[in-house]
């Protein structure tokens, strides 16, 4: 009997490499695998058994500035997912690889300065693409592009569900990037100008109905919305905590806890913030198990209407990870699989904002992330 093998339908596994295993470089992996096959780039071993129990993963040591063009040869995709004081160097060497890059490493730097770079190795890559910077990005983009934007305003935070004194916060990452929220200058626009305003600044408290009453405060969110909407008079990106940590945080920060000048303690020079980093580990660290959960209200305001996005996540139980790593990495993995099925994007550096003027990419990513179980209200009033 002949045997014939119909494999016209099968679709094709894509290869992707992830750079970076951290909470969220994992939680992108777990994700991607569901589709398609994923190698992971790290110095560290990885350690996960989950992943490593997967056939269609693969890990390698590697230190990525050690990778030369070749290296990527057999990869349809690359994700970068390493912390962001090593991004933009991160994005720079891997560049060369001529592949489709998402990027959530979220450095400070100025991406747009990579574009002609990126365009000469003929990359389109989508950098901040987690959930703010982000999701949030992709909202005011794709409105911008149907309507005139007067006023965007964007409340995010990653929160314990039982808070504990004195802080009542843990962080989903490293304690160093939550301080560097605490202390780097707000960029905001208000009636039309481009202002700087202290990091902590402004606060207000605000009743989110079943989820509690949290506090708001500036942090310097906007990044790349500024340059992209310079016509919109009026953006704010707040960062959302417990009543009583603002207070408390400011006052350590006031008192030079954070700062980076090293000082001289028993005949050494010791770094404040490298010092207050390491002891706020021990109060910050979540458990493995703690319960937690990543809250984010955007408001987008027209001519004739507000248009209303409540986002809220918890720890998955089933796979233990926190929501701030789902809320982020599978932003991520929707802007992944929103590339390899567009083969004909533009080369270059693009925010998500810029991306999210294309039909249908905002629902594509909301989509996305209602099938993983992260609930998305939206709604609309006229004015």
């Amino acid at each position: 009997m002949k045997i014939e093998f119909f494999t016209k339908n099968i679709p094709r596994m894509n290869n992707i490499l992830v750079i970076g295993g951290g909470m969220v470089g994992s939680a992108i992996c777990y994700d991607l695998l569901k589709t398609d096959r994923v190698t992971l780039w790290d110095i560290k071993p990885a350690d996960d058994s989950v992943l490593l129990k997967d056939s269609n993963f693969s890990f390698q040591a590697n230190d990525l500035f050690d990778a030369e063009a070749k290296d990527f040869h057999d990869f349809d995709l690359l994700v970068l997912a390493v912390p962001g004081f090593m991004g933009f160097r991160a994005l720079e060497h891997i560049l060369v690889s001529g592949k489709p890059i998402v990027d959530i490493s979220f450095f400070p730097e100025d991406a747009f300065l990579l574009s002609e770079y990126a365009k000469e190795c003929g990359s389109t890559v989508i950098v901040d693409c987690g959930v703010a910077p982000g999701f949030s990005n992709i909202v005011l983009g794709h409105h911008a592009a149907r309507s005139k934007v007067l006023d965007f305003k964007c409340y995010v935070g990653g929160l314990p569900l039982k808070p504990e004194a004195p802080f009542f916060y843990k962080a989903p990452f490293s304690p160093i990037d939550v301080i560097e929220e605490y202390t780097r200058p707000a960029r905001i626009r208000r009636e039309g100008k481009d202002i700087e305003l202290a990091a902590l600044s402004e606060l207000e408290q605000m009743d989110f109905g079943q989820y509690g009453v949290l506090e708001a405060f500036n942090t310097d969110g906007l990044r790349s919305l500024l340059k992209v909407f310079p016509d919109i008079p009026n953006m704010t990106e707040k960062t959302l905590r417990y009543p009583g940590h603002t207070q408390l945080i400011a006052g350590i920060r006031d008192a030079g806890f954070f700062r980076e000048e090293e000082i001289q303690l028993r005949g050494k020079m010791v770094s404040p913030i490298e010092l207050s980093s390491k002891l706020l580990i021990e109060q910050w660290t979540l458990d493995p198990k703690e319960a937690e959960f990543t809250l984010m209200r955007i408001e987008v305001t027209n001519e004739e209407s507000v248009h209303n996005y409540l986002l809220y996540d918890e720890r998955d139980e089933e796979t233990g990870i926190a929501s701030m790593s789902r809320t982020t990495g599978y932003t991520c993995t929707a802007a992944v699989q929103w590339l390899l099925n567009k083969k004909d994007q533009e080369t270059g550096i693009f925010p998500p904002e810029m991306i999210a003027k294309q039909d249908d990419f905002m629902k594509h990513v909301i989509d996305h992330l209602r099938e993983r179980n992260i609930s998305i209200e939206v709604s609309s009033k006229l004015l």
